[in-house]
């Protein structure tokens, strides 16, 4: 048809961690600016293969959770172009660095939810709703253990809901509720730390996999 807007088929992915108890986003360096990971789709490439190429080319990360999100289609996102992205996020166990100290040349730069940057058309909405999407799960999965570390105690899982959630959960009920859902075990082993009585360490039953509560 003349005077058709071309067709791109791009991806962005919202890689999410907890550092300091702040919720964070993985941003990655594209020319100038700080951006989500992400780019154009190559033809014949499957789409979460598409993302996980990205992801690991521009921030490092490989083995990681990956979820489909949505996607953007609205015509007028760009001008002078019909452009389509689909969204994905991303989940890394707190146990991975955040980049305090970093050089300044780094690639990829962790930062607060709530203090994105100016960033390509929909980066704030995308990380809006896969922020929803993320804590709408706490609910009815166990989504939130591919945040963990491979052992921890209850309350660093608690800790974990809460910042996700924005809120305060009542300890006693959180922990009936996770230990009901048998997706962790004790290790038996104990965490100690100086002034606190030693915790219990747990672990993922299925690490890995997210299960969805009936």
């Amino acid at each position: 048809m003349s005077g058709a807007a071309h067709l791109t088929l791009t991806t962005d992915v919202v890689p999410f961690a907890i550092h300091g108890e702040r919720l964070e986003v993985l941003l990655a360096r594209q020319a100038a600016d700080w951006r989500l990971p992400g780019g154009p789709i190559a033809a014949g490439e499957e789409l979460d293969a598409a993302a996980r190429r990205y992801l690991a080319a521009q921030t490092g990360l490989n083995d990681v959770y990956l979820e489909q999100l949505y996607t953007f289609a609205q015509p007028k996102r760009h001008a002078g172009q019909r452009m389509v992205t689909v969204a994905y996020f991303a989940l890394v166990s707190t146990d991975f660095p955040s980049d305090d100290g970093a050089p300044a040349d780094r690639q990829a730069h962790w930062i607060a939810v709530n203090e994105l940057p100016a960033q390509a058309p929909d980066g704030a909405e995308i990380v809006a709703l896969a922020h929803r999407r993320l804590a709408s799960k706490l609910a009815y999965s166990t989504i939130a253990l591919q945040l963990m570390t491979e052992h921890f105690t209850l309350s660093e899982l608690q800790a974990v809901h809460e910042t996700i959630l924005g809120e305060t959960l009542d300890k006693r009920n959180f922990r009936k509720r996770i230990l009901a859902l048998d997706c962790i075990e004790q290790t038996g082993a104990l965490e100690r730390r100086r002034g606190h009585r030693p915790a219990r360490l747990f672990r993922a039953k299925r690490p890995g996999q997210v299960d969805f509560i009936k």
